[in-house]
Order: C-alpha cells, then structure tokens, then sequence
C-alpha cells in the first residue's frame, strides 16, 4: 500500500477549495450586484408605496375554571359527573375558531356586506362609514350564500347609478326603489349625514358568501397561549381596517363568554328538570317504602322490635322460673304420694315444708304427722290394740286416704300448669327466634327508606342550587387587555423588514446566476485554470482579450498591455529555452492549439512582432495550409496586394526556391519576414510529408533567429504532427472561457507520448479581471484611469 504524503495531501486540499478565489469570482462582477440590488430596491419602493397597509390587533384574556367563575355544576360532585369539566386551553382554541362560531361572529357584524370606495391607485373599505344602506328582500339563508359585487355611483341624495362590472353601462335609480338582481331584489338607501360627501364617488359593494368569510376568518384569527401550561390567550387579528380587526376580536371575546354562559345556564336549567324529575320518583318511591314499613309492623304486630325483643326475653325467663318451680313442686307430690302409698312406710312421717303453695295438702300433711307422733306416742304407753289406738289408727287412716286424695288432685293440678308452662315457653322461644330475621327485614326495609330519604333531601338541595345558578352564572374568559394596536401602526408592510428581503434577493439573484454559471462552467478563464488541468507543462503566460476598439498587432515602443503580456512570454520562453537542449531546430517556434478559433495565428504573428521588436531576424512560416489566417491579417496592415507564392507553392513545384517565398513586411514600424501559406491544396497532409519541408526548416533554421511556425490544430488534422519533428519548441495555445477542460487531455496525451517537442502552454483571450497572477495590481507603467472620488495629489 502506497504511502499518503501529508503535504501533498493539504496543497490538494487547498486547491480545491480557496475562499479568497472563490469570493475574487463574485467581487469582479460587482456591477451586477450593483444593479440587481438597485433593481430590487426600487420594487420594494413600489411595493411600500402601493402596498394596502396591514393593522394588528391583540386582546388577551385569562380562561376561568368552574370554580372560578362561581358557577360549578349542581351535579358536579356526583359519582356520574365526576369527571374532570374543565375543558384544555386547546380545546377552547378550537372551539373559538369552529366555523359555526365564527359564523356567529360575521353575522353581528355584518362583514358579508363590506364596501369599498377606490382611490388614485387602490381602494379603502369603507368600514362604518359607508353612505350607504343595503336591505335585502331574499331571506338570510339566500344571501348568506350568495357572491355578488357591484358599483354604485352616487349622483345626488336621491338618485345613484348601477351596474354590475365597472365597463358595464350604468343604471339609474332612486334611492328606496327594489334593484332586481339574479338572487333577488334589494333596496339601497343613503345615510343622510354622509351621502352629501360621497356625490360622484364610484363605490363598490361586495357580498361574500357566510361560508367563505369563516374559513378566511379561522385563518386570520391567531389564538394561542402566552406561555406554555397558561390560561392567558392572546387573541390578534391582522386587517387593513384597524377598527374592524378591533371589533372581530372584541366581538369574538364576546360570543365566546356568551356562548359559555348559555351552556352553562343550559346546563343548570337541564339539571334542575332532571332532578324535578328524579325528586317525583323518589317521593313516590319514598311513599312505597313507609307503606311496606307499615305493613310489616301490622303484619307482624309489632311496634318496636329491640323493646318487644327484651320482653319476650324477660318472659321466657320468667317462664323458665314457673317451670321449674312447677315441676319441683310436681315432684314433691309425687314424692309425697309415693310415701303414702308404701305400706311398709305407713306409719312414717311425711315432709310437710316443701313449700308446695296448696294450704289443704299442707294443712293435711300436718294433720297426718301430728297423729303419728301422737300414736307413737301412745305406743309407748299402750299397745297396737288399745282402743285409742285404733281409733287413731282410723283417723290415720281417713287423713292419710284425705291427704292421698288431695296430692293426686294437686298433681293433677300442677301437671295442667306445667303443660300451659311449656306451651307458653315453646310460644315464647318460636318469637324470640323470628325477631333476627324480622330484625333484618325491618332494617332492610328503613334502609331502603333511609336511602331514598337521603336521596331525596339531597335532590331536593341541588335543585335549589341549580336555580340558584341560573340568575348567578358567570363567564368563563376575563378580559385582560380588550382588542388595541399593538404596534401603534401597521405591521404591514414592514418597511425595514421588505427592503432587507430586497437587499437579499438583489445579492442571492446575481449571486445564484455566478454561482450557477460557474458550477456548469467546463471552460478555463487563466493561468490558475490550466495550471490546475495540467500541472506538468510551463504556462509562459496569459494574452488579454483584445477589445474592438483595441489594436490587435503590437507597435514599436508599444506599453499597451498586449505587448506587455507578449514581452512576459518571450521572457518566460527564453528562459525555458535556456534550460533545454533542442538540437538543429532550436530556433524552430511551432505554435498549435487543439481545436480552431483558439488564436494561433494572431499569437503566431504577435509573437513574431514580439521577438522582431529585439533586432533578432524573424521568420513567420504560415504552416496551416487548410485554413490559413496570416496572409487576412496583414493585408489588412497593408496598404496594397501582395504576393500569394508561399509554402503550397514551394512544395509542390520544385523550381520554386525558399527565397522566392519569402517577403520582408514593416508592420507597426517592426520589420518582419514572412512566408505565407499560399493556396489551399487538396491533400494538404500528404503535401507536408514532402521531402522539401525538411529542405526549408533546414534552410530558414540557419538564416533566421526565430522561425514562428502557425500551423494547424492538433486534434483536428494530422498537419502538425506530420511536421512536428522539425520544431525545437512548441507552444500550445489554448483560449480562455472557449477552450473546455476535457478537450486539454489531447494536450496531456501528446506531451505523455511526446509528439510534439518542447510543450509550452499560452493562455490566450483572458479577461484582465481574471488575470492569475497580478491581476488587480495591473501593469507597471500603464496609465492609470482617475475615478470619480479618487483623491488628488
């Protein structure tokens, strides 16, 4: 892999690009920036001067929520309207601009029906001012669709002609009459105060349909936040009217607060018929539900379930006492009958204070044990059969059949109020089992109740709220600043802004033509140019471009600068020739080019001139024998016909010798021999491989100093490349902004392959402005031209 060389790598990259060339391209054709700035000045002069001037006015106001503006929604805090009401900044905005607001807008105005009135070069609106009334007899659904124009010339305060384009023949009418048009008739009529003052004034009207004024109107208008997450909107319009764009705006701030209020007021209004609406089917419902309350209560007997709960408690409690009281005492009978039917137990003694509660049984058992002790008693003294005894015995036996008789009552007694003890218990317990389930019906029931009573009551409050907003609602935008001019004047035209728009399009038009011009252009312009396309071959220097007021042939003593510029070249080849050996034909100049047209043989004749100018004896051999131009260019010098024997001639007839055909010219005052073409042959190429070309560089190489050879172009013909063996130096023109740049790698190809001697390049044709080296210097010695505001020494 080849090296990269650091240095050689920044020289390219300076060659390709060199601000101060490329800015050089476009400083030369200061001219034309001159005049396109001038140009487009004097169209921003026109345009201030007849431009319609543009006012902005700006209002701002501040958005309000609900809470605000002290008229939030009856039903805000409801489950159902709980979501957030206030609406974005930016869903206002496009609320604001909707077309059905807009429209609302145009017609309290009234801007579908404008009128204008024409000055010397454009027309005014006559906004509020206009001397005219127009009623229309069609319907506003027909007019708000319809585009119309018309002139009305006012004549006097009673009569005005119509007519419906400004060439049209106009139509007299009375004010107050029905003009007939294609959408229906209207009536015109003056405004006394003003139609005086208007007498012969030409005024246009203009109905614009609803539709399109809106969508203009949505356009125009701006509303936008004045910061970001702010509630402050500033609202501007921009109109050549600044009172109608004051009013648009002022009028907007107002159907917006009015347009909020109906909504809001419509809001309330809805909300107090829905809760009408709600409170009878709730008070119905609420009556329902008390009937079912009292219902149950009847149904079930009862007032008041926790107190009748803790009775029925208490007397099954109670109950539970007299049941056990009555079966201890159930027991205690039987106990006692069982006593007394045990035989073996007759004669023992019974309880008697067990508390039983029957006074006969007590009374009885008594009685029985008394007369045991008193037998046992006896027994101690007497015997089982003493009389006493068993009379006592009978007596015993009476109370004891008394005392069985009444237990068996008693028991009979005790087990009747046992049953009725547990009927009434199992009564009890079944109630006291019913009161949860009656407990939780009832609750469920005064829920309900509670509930709708809640609902109710709360109704009720919104719906007073809800009329109560109706006479206290507020809008939702407050006023910051009303509509005013912002800019104390119009904002359009913007004098300094246009005239900056000018001064940049004057500079970026013939900036862009250059710029343009230079990027499509394949042709070079000077030394700098060819020395880039071809950087192995010495550039002897640049020729300036011979204007036709300028001498084309250089004179003697001459400091024009084209003998200055052919004085650099000879210098410059004397210095080239200096450093290379050419043989035989050292002497031998070819001058060649590319392609015709490029200046060969005007250089071939100024060089000679040149080199003749130093006493050296020169030679200038007309070598293009297709196209030969010298013998044109110093006939015109001459004053007379010249010979025309010259190197076709030479070379076709043998007798003909080299001095024959050359002739000694004074041109200018510098001496100079030249040996023109002669005729144009039908084989020019094989004519030069004659063998007599060798015979003449021979001969004229030792008789001359210089021999200036003119031939043809090289990439045309094979003319010089047949002869190019007899030069000792060529030099190869090329012609500025006429040469392209691809054709010079002929140029390269001829000097790679060497077939032509000792390559030198000429730049011929060359602006002075686009000199390479020096060119804003210009040349030492020339006269210099006094400007305008040059100072004077």
């Amino acid at each position: 892999m080849a090296l990269v060389d650091n240095n050689n790598l920044s020289d390219n990259t300076s060659e390709k690009f060199n601000l101060k060339k490329t800015l050089s391209i476009y400083f030369k054709q200061w001219k034309w920036f001159v005049l396109s700035c001038i140009f487009f000045l004097c169209l921003a002069y026109a345009h201030l001067r007849y431009s319609t001037p543009q006012y902005l006015a700006v209002a701002k106001i501040m958005l309000l929520d609900d809470k605000d503006a002290s008229s939030a929604s009856a039903l805000k805090d409801l489950s159902i309207f709980s979501e957030k009401e206030d609406a974005m900044v930016e869903d206002e905005i496009q609320v604001v601009k909707s077309r059905s607001f807009l429209r609302n807008i145009i017609k309290r105005l009234g801007l579908n029906v404008s009128y204008y009135i024409k000055g010397r070069v454009n027309e005014s609106e006559l906004y509020k001012n206009s001397p005219l009334t127009i009623n229309f007899i069609e319907s506003d659904s027909v007019i708000n669709k319809t585009n119309f124009n018309f002139y009305v010339e006012v004549l006097s305060s009673t009569n005005f002609n119509f007519r419906i384009n400004e060439e049209d023949v106009p139509t007299k009418y009375t004010f107050g009459t029905t003009v007939p048009t294609f959408f229906g008739g209207m009536i015109i009529t003056p405004k006394n105060k003003n139609i005086e003052s208007y007498i012969g004034s030409n005024i246009r009207v203009k109905i614009t349909p609803m539709e399109y004024l809106a969508e203009s109107l949505k356009y125009r208008v701006s509303i936008m936040p004045t910061a970001k997450s702010s509630k402050v909107i500033e609202v501007s319009l921009t109109d050549p009217v600044i009172q109608k764009a004051k009013d648009i705006v002022n009028t907007l701030i107002d159907e917006y607060n009015t347009s909020t209020i109906q909504k809001k007021n419509e809001i309330s209004k809805n909300t107090a018929n829905f809760i009408d609406k709600r409170v009878e089917l709730i008070a119905s419902d609420l009556v329902n539900v008390d009937d079912s309350i009292v219902k149950f209560k009847t149904g079930n007997k009862i007032t008041d379930v926790a107190s009748e709960t803790g009775q029925f408690i208490s007397s099954s409690a109670l109950n539970e006492q007299q049941l056990d009281a009555t079966r201890m005492q159930l027991n205690q009978l039987s106990f006692m009958e069982d006593a007394l039917g045990d035989d073996t137990s007759q004669y023992q003694a019974i309880p008697s204070n067990l508390g039983l509660g029957d006074a006969a049984i007590t009374q009885l058992s008594g009685r029985y044990n008394e007369l045991l002790e008193r037998r046992r008693t006896l027994l101690k003294s007497a015997g089982e059969q003493n009389p006493i005894v068993l009379e006592l015995d009978q007596t015993i036996k009476s109370v004891r059949d008394n005392l069985q008789q009444s237990i068996s009552n008693s028991s009979k007694s005790v087990r009747i109020q046992l049953g009725s003890l547990e009927s009434q218990s199992k009564r009890i317990n079944s109630k006291i089992f019913s009161v949860p389930g009656q407990e939780r019906r009832l609750r469920s029931i005064e829920r309900k109740q509670g509930i709708k009573e809640s609902l109710y009551l709360y109704l009720l409050q919104k719906r007073e709220e809800a009329t109560i907003s109706l006479t206290a609602t507020s809008p939702s935008a407050k006023i910051i600043d009303e509509a005013y001019n912002s800019k104390g004047g119009p904002v359009s035209p913007n004098k300094e802004g246009t005239y900056i728009i000018a001064l940049f399009f004057g500079l970026m038009l013939p900036f862009s033509v250059i710029y343009v011009k230079d990027l499509l252009d394949t042709k070079i312009h000077n030394k700098e140019d060819l020395e880039k396309e071809i950087k192995n071959l010495t550039v002897l220097g640049e020729i300036p471009r011979v204007k036709g007021s300028d001498k084309a042939l250089i004179e003697r003593n001459d400091r024009s600068i084209l003998s200055e510029s052919f004085r650099i070249i000879r210098t410059n080849f004397d210095y080239v020739k200096r450093g290379r050996e050419a043989g035989n034909y050292d002497n031998v100049v070819f001058v060649t080019s590319t392609i015709n047209g490029e200046g060969k043989s005007f250089f071939s004749l100024n060089m000679a001139l040149t080199l003749a100018n130093t006493n050296k004896r020169v030679l200038l051999l007309g070598a293009d024998i297709r196209n030969p131009q010298i013998y044109s260019a110093i006939n015109n010098k001459k004053g007379k016909d010249i010979e025309k024997i010259g190197l076709t001639e030479f070379l076709v007839d043998k007798s003909i010798i080299v001095g024959e055909t050359i002739n000694p010219y004074d041109i200018n005052g510098i001496n100079v021999d030249i040996l023109l073409s002669g005729k144009v042959p039908p084989n020019p190429a094989e004519l030069l491989m004659n063998d007599r070309v060798k015979d003449l560089f021979d001969s004229v190489s030792q008789q001359y100093d210089y021999v200036i050879v003119d031939t043809a172009p090289a990439m045309l013909v094979t003319d010089t490349l047949l002869i190019s063996e007899y030069a000792g130096h060529t030099i190869y023109l090329t012609r500025a902004e006429y040469t392209e740049k691809r054709i010079l790698n002929f140029a390269k190809e001829l000097h790679a392959e060497k077939k032509l001697n000792g390559m030198m390049l000429v730049v011929n044709d060359v602006k002075q402005s686009n000199f390479g080296y020096g060119a804003k210097y210009g040349y030492y010695g020339a006269p210099k031209k006094k400007g305008l505001f040059r100072r004077r020494s």
